[in-house]
């Protein structure tokens, strides 16, 4: 496409058109959902966010005239290149038409903003880092995202390797039918009844009444517990903070444990609804009354995601995990759940792989992460 042209986004209308590109771009698209407009606003550093006091962003739309055809972001997460003793740019938020031209000005400017800066590495997608929304989906295409999953058009795999990047690591989701958690593999069953008695485990969900308290918990036990994980990256306080107020009023309680070994919490896992039929209804706006259809709305669904399971580090190969999920497995057929789905697994993280699959579960999407080393 000779005619593209690719602009840093510097006015509020560029950023207007960067954030609802998107709803031109999937409309017809069943299986899309809408992101929430006011937190894509504040991940791409439109408003304020504590993930940018130590990281840096500009975005860039792809123009064929007048017309948007395609957008990056391109991000400097500090908090990774001094975890990581690197200097590497993440791209994310990337979206383009189904045209290589377009997709290599998208990454050319990305790679130039970055390379005036002194860096040369490349990662993606993050939108904006790993403790966010990352990964970008190559198999599972039949159906939804679940809620903070990603989605996006089957072809842009072939977009991202035709400009020279590599697979670097995968990311999967397991569907687990309601009955498949309700028959818990007696094995696994065994292995939860021995830790509790071998560590005389208490596990509560997390208190309403004290949630900040839970929420600092859940920091530390996190920071711990995925140390040895692949890219992983310290989320700060703030950031925390940020995402539990944001998510305070979404999250279930009955969907939440944390495990207390002698009155110190050693693990701690949480559940989210699946709020993606709600936010396709509301069309990604929260207000004025968007958050209110979300409540009301939330006794019906039908779907969780298990999106974290931590433990401290030396009880990690102990089976807490299994004890943390079997506290809830009650409370989410109460609930009248029918199925629950564990994302995202690193394909390097082979405990909590191994885990899964014994338990009869398989993966039913895959999500990739990309490295580009310049030549």
């Amino acid at each position: 496409m000779s005619s593209i042209s690719v602009i840093p986004v510097s006015t509020k209308a560029q950023q207007k058109a960067f954030v609802h590109f998107v709803w031109d771009h999937y409309q017809g698209d069943p299986n899309w959902v809408p992101p929430l407009v006011h937190n894509v606003k504040e991940l791409l550093n439109y408003k304020k966010h504590p993930f940018y006091d130590d990281a840096e962003c500009q975005t860039f739309l792809a123009m064929d005239g007048d017309k948007v055809v395609g957008r990056i972001a391109a991000i400097i997460d500090h908090n990774h290149n001094r975890h990581h003793d690197e200097l590497r740019g993440m791209f994310g938020f990337f979206e383009s038409i189904d045209d290589q031209d377009v997709a290599n000005a998208l990454f050319d400017a990305a790679k130039k903003w970055f390379s005036d800066k002194g860096i040369g590495l490349m990662r993606g997608p993050a939108n904006p880092s790993q403790n966010y929304e990352w990964g970008m989906l190559v198999e599972g295409f039949h159906s939804p995202p679940t809620f903070l999953m990603t989605y996006n058009k089957p072809y842009y795999d072939k977009l991202v390797l035709g400009y020279g990047f590599e697979q670097s690591q995968d990311l999967y989701s397991y569907n687990a039918p309601v009955e498949m958690l309700e028959n818990l593999d007696p094995k696994l069953l065994f292995v939860a009844t021995e830790a509790t008695k071998r560590f005389n485990v208490d596990v509560r969900p997390v208190s309403k009444k004290e949630f900040a308290k839970d929420v600092g918990i859940f920091l530390k036990i996190y920071n711990s517990a995925l140390q040895a994980q692949w890219g992983f990256t310290p989320m700060s306080e703030g950031e925390l903070s940020s995402t539990a107020t944001n998510l305070k009023f979404l999250i279930a309680t009955e969907m939440t444990s944390v495990a207390e070994v002698d009155g110190k919490a050693v693990g701690i896992v949480f559940g989210l609804l699946d709020y993606n039929p709600l936010i396709k209804k509301i069309n990604g706006k929260l207000y004025p009354f968007g958050w209110l259809r979300l409540l009301w709305g939330r006794k019906k669904l039908k779907r969780v995601r298990l999106m974290s399971t931590n433990v401290s580090p030396e009880y990690q190969r102990w089976g807490l995990g299994i004890v943390l999920m079997a506290r809830m497995v009650p409370e989410v057929l109460k609930w009248g759940i029918d199925e629950g789905e564990f994302s995202w697994v690193l394909e390097s993280n082979k405990l909590s792989r191994g885990t899964l699959e014994r338990s009869g579960l398989t993966s039913d999407k895959t999500f990739r992460i990309y490295d580009y080393t310049p030549s």
